[in-house]
């Protein structure tokens, strides 16, 4: 069997989006519904699964794994987690991706666990506006979680900010500036039509072209091909060298063609495109072979060759895949 995870269309996955949970202690409005039901626990990968998850798929090629949710710190045994993960031989890269509320607890024993990056999210500056967009979070938790990250030692924390039209796009500038002064790198990312969040989005959406217009009004842009190893495009400010700015576009830019990496949710599934419902039951298969990789390694790569091509977000921005962001892993 080969140790390459290499998709139908030649793409090779070199890039795991591990969910940890789909608990998170925010209900942001594009991510799930303010009343969620969450999972009972024998429904989900447990800590010791999560672990044998990214050995198998390290040892098949994978180079970063980011761990998302829900929100991850919401994982009990999370720091023991990204230590034993950090570990795997073969692993380039282990980053994360949190609401940052809780870093002022977290950010210091997460370097320590070998954890390298960290996305936090923030979607805006006013405490009004940012409690109505999570429902319940308060900006300076968030605020002072940034700033224990970077006094951890964590040498690149980058913002991702979903703009939405009428909401919070009149922050691209302001957000834009918070990064510079912080010397932080941020993306902003359009929001994706994945599960019923009370409200419709066929007005909402503000696209990277749109954020790109406003920012060349006050900042002399330069192209970049630099890349994360993500979805993100990216470009640099002439007169402010220590920050990029990102852009993942899934619906003005598709970025498919250029594809690397796949999904655990935290309910076992390997999902080949976050745009689809194309998926492969590994809870049910860990626990089937719980001593043998060798037939889940056969599945995965069965799987991989029906991998979607791309996705197909239409243009009205609606409801196209009923689990939510919070069951997707980030």
């Amino acid at each position: 069997m080969s140790s390459t995870l290499i998709d139908g269309f030649g793409r090779k996955v070199d890039y795991l989006r591990l969910s940890v949970t789909d608990r998170c202690n925010f209900r942001c409005i594009y991510c799930m519904s303010e009343d969620m039901t969450f999972l009972p626990q024998e429904h989900i990968l447990s800590l010791e699964e999560i672990q044998r998850c990214a050995e198998l798929f390290v040892a098949n090629g994978v180079r970063k794994i980011r761990l998302t949710g829900g929100e991850p710190l919401n994982r009990k045994g999370i720091v023991g987690l990204c230590e034993k993960i950090s570990a795997t031989p073969g692993l380039k890269e282990l980053v994360m991706t949190t609401n940052g509320s809780q870093l002022t607890k977290y950010a210091r024993p997460l370097a320590a666990a070998g954890v390298q990056r960290l996305n936090i999210s923030l979607d805006s500056l006013c405490p009004k506006k940012f409690k109505a967009m999570t429902r319940v979070g308060e900006l300076q938790h968030v605020l002072d979680g940034i700033q224990a990250a970077r006094q951890a030692g964590f040498k690149n924390v980058k913002l991702n900010c979903v703009v939405i039209q009428g909401l919070n796009d009149d922050e691209v500038l302001a957000l834009t500036d918070y990064a510079i002064n912080h010397q932080l790198d941020i993306t902003f990312i359009e929001e994706m039509p994945l599960g019923n969040v009370g409200r419709s989005r066929a007005t909402s959406l503000f696209s990277s072209d749109k954020v790109r217009t406003r920012l060349a009004q006050h900042y002399a842009l330069l192209d970049s091909t630099e890349s994360s190893g993500g979805p993100a495009r990216y470009l640099r400010l002439r007169d402010h060298s220590a920050t990029r700015i990102g852009f993942i576009s899934p619906h003005s830019h598709n970025f498919c063609s250029t594809c690397n990496r796949v999904r655990i949710t935290v309910e076992g599934k390997l999902l080949l495109c976050l745009g689809n419902e194309h998926s492969l039951d590994l809870l049910t298969l860990l626990r089937r072979y719980p001593a043998d990789n060798a037939p889940i390694l056969e599945r995965i790569h069965s799987a991989l060759y029906n991998k979607p091509e791309k996705h197909h977000f239409n243009s009205e921005g609606e409801v196209q895949i009923l689990r939510f962001m919070n069951a997707s892993g980030g």
